[in-house]
């Protein structure tokens, strides 16, 4: 009887688990970019995970983009995009750090992502409006501290490693 008993309590304990946290990660990413190969340095963000509200799983990334690349940025305003990266690409790029993000801080970063992609009229600016921004407006919704010094507006990987210092407790290692 001990051991029917023994059994029924090993079987019960072995099928009970807790479920998982949920949680959703934002990464911030950059790329060196090559103009021998046609992709100029970039920025953007990755999040995966699953809300905790609804058990959604989350698979996504951003990058604020010139819709058409041209000379033409060098001279103001142009068309914008947001770029959606495969995952073949994500894997060439730079991962800077991650943070936790909370439901309501996914549902912004959604939320600000379509108000950068639905602008009307020409929304990219190499200087005052690009990838930098973007990723710069995504890392205040995190909470992070986010500035622009204007010899890294051009150079994600750079912007990248400077947001990080700025933020010691992510405890990110300097990308070369």
């Amino acid at each position: 009887m001990i051991r029917v008993f023994s059994l029924i309590a090993a079987l019960l304990v072995s099928g009970w688990s807790l479920p998982a946290a949920a949680e959703v990660t934002m990464s911030f990413h950059s790329f060196n970019g090559s103009v021998l190969f046609g992709r100029y340095p970039h920025t953007f963000v990755v999040l995966k995970g699953t809300m905790q509200g609804s058990g959604a799983a989350v698979d996504e990334n951003y990058g604020f983009t010139a819709k058409k690349v041209s000379t033409a940025i060098l001279s103001g305003p142009v068309e914008h995009d947001i770029m959606v990266e495969d995952q073949k690409y994500i894997k060439k790029t730079n991962r800077h750090f991650s943070v936790t993000l909370t439901d309501a801080q996914v549902e912004r970063v959604r939320a600000t992502m379509r108000a950068w992609r639905d602008q009307p009229g020409k929304y990219y600016d190499l200087d005052t409006r690009n990838c930098i921004h973007f990723v710069g407006a995504m890392a205040k919704i995190a909470g992070l501290k986010v500035d622009y010094p204007k010899k890294m507006l051009r150079r994600p990987k750079k912007w990248l490693n400077h947001i990080a210092a700025l933020n010691p407790d992510l405890g990110a290692k300097r990308i070369r």
